[in-house]
């Protein structure tokens, strides 16, 4: 186990170790073997549950706890990566190479990096505290966060609460960091939801129009039904839920021939407003008032896994913001913005907020983050640990 001054080294060692593991989804690689390896001679006791499901590969995922008491704090991350890309990075993606102060890797940012910290922290901690502190420290882990997100994290959690499992906080290391380590905790998530759109025409030739039924001058009607007036002006904690169309389809290689069907996909990001059936009734209802009787539509609501939630700023959320701001000098914004994450599903098992490391590269080549960010995440890690869990 690491010495406690020697916990942010122990932090970078680690964050190179997980990026040299080339964790790309649904493969693991030895990357939770790193993080077993640290926690077991901590006396963390570990298991190692592997999901499947038909359709989706097996996922390998780890849960560690120390103490059986309460209150429990768990920290949850996952260790899979998006793909290296196609092209060149200046340091190997899976090297973990350190230049100029940057620690660079797929995972730096996402989220190897702030898994590494909060080992770190929790091995200083210990060593400070010993194993008998008055609480417990547990460890969600999964490898398919970044994947179809069905045998990790929702099912992880199924199984630590069929063993009897509670939780009292969680505490997720996502890069939640625009541009500075300090700036921003989220405190909740948009909800998504993806409809598919196909209007139906009648095929035929264009020098006789009247003899067919042309769909996207009406498949135009229908999108332009859905976004001429906004879902809603926003609520307290989140921005105005928005809808996007990603895609507009007809596939129609012939010129002189009006095609039978047209097509869109759109994707709806949405705040608390709604849920996915009340803003799927919102959306028929446009389309239906577009359409009258004149137009031929189906609609496929893609079913959703990524509702919109929001922990309420309680204690918790006030004791890692104060930790954020000794260690930083910033007042960290509570935010809601960004894409799907884990903390949709561990919000049903306690309350959850994210913070990790600055997310300025995640997913982008040459994927990096400051070796300093690494050794604050660490401490603020670990200043929070002796807050939840004080010397009586």
């Amino acid at each position: 186990m690491p010495a406690d001054h020697d916990a942010p080294h122990a932090a970078l060692r680690l964050a190179q170790a997980l990026i040299r593991c080339p964790s790309v989804t649904p493969e693991d690689r030895g990357a939770l073997d790193v993080v077993a390896d640290a926690l077991r001679p901590a006396g963390f006791a570990i298991e190692r549950p592997v999901f499947g499901e038909p359709g989706y590969p097996d996922t390998p995922n780890l849960y560690a706890r120390i103490g059986r008491g309460g209150p429990c704090l768990v920290y949850a991350g996952h260790t899979d990566v998006v793909p290296a890309g196609d092209v060149p990075w200046r340091h190997g993606p899976f090297d973990g190479a350190v230049a100029d102060g940057m620690l660079y890797g797929r995972g730096a940012a996402d989220m190897k990096g702030g898994i590494a910290c909060m080992l770190a922290a929790a091995l200083a901690f210990l060593e400070r505290r010993g194993p008998e502190f008055a609480g417990s420290i547990a460890f969600l882990i999964t490898g398919d966060e970044e994947g179809p997100a069905v045998n990790g994290t929702v099912k992880l959690l199924d199984w630590a609460r069929d063993r009897g499992e509670r939780f009292d906080h969680c505490l997720l290391g996502e890069p939640t960091n625009p541009g500075r380590l300090g700036e921003m905790i989220k405190i909740g998530r948009r909800g998504s939801l993806t409809g598919k759109l196909v209007v139906l025409g009648r095929q035929g030739h264009v020098a006789y129009p009247h003899k067919a039924e042309n769909p996207i001058p009406s498949l135009l009607r229908l999108a332009s039904a859905l976004i001429a007036e906004p879902l809603d002006g926003g609520t307290a904690h989140f921005d105005a839920s928005n809808l996007e169309f990603t895609t507009l389809d007809v596939g129609n290689p012939a010129t002189n021939v009006i095609p039978a069907t047209a097509r869109a996909t759109f994707n709806v990001r949405f705040n608390d407003d709604w849920t996915a059936e009340s803003l799927g009734a919102e959306i028929r209802r446009r389309l239906e008032q577009a359409a009258g009787n004149a137009v031929r539509f189906s609609l496929d609501l893609q079913p959703s896994n990524a509702p919109a939630f929001l922990t309420r700023p309680d204690y918790f959320v006030t004791l890692v913001s104060e930790a954020i701001r000794a260690l930083t000098g910033l007042t960290p914004a509570l935010s809601t913005t960004g894409g799907t994450s884990d903390a949709r599903f561990i919000k049903d098992a306690c309350p959850v907020i994210e913070f990790g490391l600055v997310g300025e590269t995640m997913h982008q080549a040459d994927e990096c983050v400051a070796v300093a960010d690494l050794e604050r995440l660490t401490a603020i890690y670990g200043r929070v640990l002796e807050a939840y869990f004080p010397i009586s």
